[in-house]
C-alpha cells in the first residue's frame, strides 16, 4: 500500500492472506477452496432469512473483484472457519466502504462482534476510510442490536424494497463515520 492517506486505500494484489487478527479471531482472504464452506452457511437455516445468497459463480468472481473482499473468519488459535465477511469498496474514490454481508456460523461467541471490530480498524485506521455503511433486514434484531453496540447509527430504512416469496421485506441502512470511531 502506499503511504500517503489519499492512496491508503488498499488493492487486492497488495492485501496478504490474512488482513487482521485479534486474540480469538483472524480475517483471511477466502479461497476457492473454501467457497463450500462460504455456501454452506449462506443456504443455513439459521442464516437463510437474513441474507442474500450468491451462487458459487458469483463468489468466485468476487474473489478476483478489486473493490470487494471477500474474507474468511477463522478462530485462533486453532483456525477453525467460523464465518465470513464480503467487504466493498476498496477501489472507491469517496473512502467509502460497504458491509455487504457478515455470517458467522456459531451464534453467541463473539465471533460476529470480534469480526466487525476488526473491519472498523482496517477500514478506518488502516486504510483510511471516512464512511462503513451496511444494510441489514428489519426483523433482524440481533444483527441490529449488534451494528448499533459498535457506533453505527440508523440513516433510515428502505421500505419494502425486497420482493421475498409473495411479501415484501425492508431494510435499515446503518453507518459509521470515520470521526465516530475516533471518539469510541
Amino acid at each position: 500500500m502506499r503511504d500517503t492517506q489519499e492512496n491508503a486505500r488498499p488493492m487486492k494484489s497488495n492485501l496478504d492472506s490474512i488482513i487482521a487478527q485479534s486474540e480469538h479471531i483472524r480475517l483471511r482472504l477466502t479461497t476457492e477452496a473454501d467457497l463450500d464452506y462460504v455456501l454452506a452457511l449462506e443456504q443455513d437455516q439459521e442464516n437463510a432469512s437474513f441474507i442474500f445468497r450468491w451462487s458459487r459463480e458469483q463468489h468466485r468472481r468476487s474473489l478476483f473483484d478489486e473493490n470487494l473482499a471477500h474474507l474468511l473468519i477463522e478462530a485462533n488459535p486453532e483456525n477453525k472457519k467460523v464465518g465470513f465477511i464480503l467487504l466493498a469498496g476498496l477501489n472507491d474514490d469517496n473512502h467509502c466502504f460497504a458491509l455487504q454481508r457478515i455470517v458467522v456460523a456459531e451464534k453467541g461467541k463473539g465471533y460476529g462482534r470480534q469480526a466487525l471490530q476488526l473491519i472498523k480498524q482496517l477500514v478506518f485506521e488502516t486504510w483510511k476510510g471516512h464512511r462503513l455503511w451496511l444494510d441489514v433486514k428489519e426483523h433482524n434484531a440481533r444483527a441490529r442490536h449488534l451494528y448499533g453496540s459498535e457506533g453505527f447509527v440508523v440513516e433510515g430504512t428502505w421500505r419494502e424494497c425486497l420482493r421475498v416469496g409473495e411479501t415484501f421485506e425492508s431494510l435499515v441502512i446503518m453507518s459509521i463515520l470515520s470521526h465516530e470511531y475516533s471518539a469510541e
